[in-house]
């Protein structure tokens, strides 16, 4: 008897989890579905930037001193903008990169390190605290309110825009890029 009735227990217990999962995935892609279902004219690849005129979607976040920035306002020069998290290892990997890319191009393009600041994994301070920590000296940025990651339909990180100065996507990234890569993307189009 006490078999069985640990049994069933355990067959309870199952179906419970079972459907705790079943309800937490579909609220979660209903909410990935809302993100996405906002069409984006944003291409996939660098390939698909080739010869396209596609102007960068505008949005507001947040500058280290918590004052609200649109990316229309930032005129002049190109814009580069990396989504990235301090709990995603591609991104953290990537930041040494662009830590030398701006030492060697901050006067011809404005940096927009652009942390996904979701509010419990990634803050406005422990992102501030780990760039402080890493001497990290580009630009820090946070899209408290998702508006980026809306605006660019993200779907993972890191991601790398390069915007010209007229305003238009020269060139996308999807991943982690490396150091060699980086730089010559930026020689192309900015150079």
């Amino acid at each position: 008897m006490k078999k069985g009735g640990n049994i069933l227990i355990l067959s309870l217990l199952m179906i419970v989890l079972l459907g705790g999962a079943g309800f937490a995935y579909s609220a979660l892609n209903r909410n990935a579905a809302a993100v996405t279902s906002e069409t984006s004219e944003l291409p996939d690849s660098e390939a698909e930037t080739e010869n396209l005129t596609i102007p960068a979607p505008d949005f507001t976040f947040l500058n280290t001193d918590g004052e609200e920035v649109r990316l229309a306002d930032l005129t002049g020069k190109p814009v580069i903008i990396n989504f990235w998290a301090t709990w995603c290892p591609p991104c953290c990997g990537e930041l040494p990169h662009f830590e030398k890319a701006y030492a060697a191009y901050s006067e011809k393009i404005q940096f927009l390190m652009m942390n996904v600041t979701d509010g419990t994994r990634d803050t406005v301070t422990s992102a501030s605290k780990f760039c402080q920590e890493n001497s990290y000296t580009f630009p820090l940025y946070f899209d408290t309110k998702g508006e980026g990651a809306r605006a660019y339909s993200l779907m993972s990180i890191p991601l790398t825009v390069l915007i010209s100065a007229d305003g238009q996507i020269l060139y996308q990234h999807i991943g982690a890029v490396t150091e060699e890569e980086l730089f010559s993307t930026l020689e192309k189009y900015i150079s």
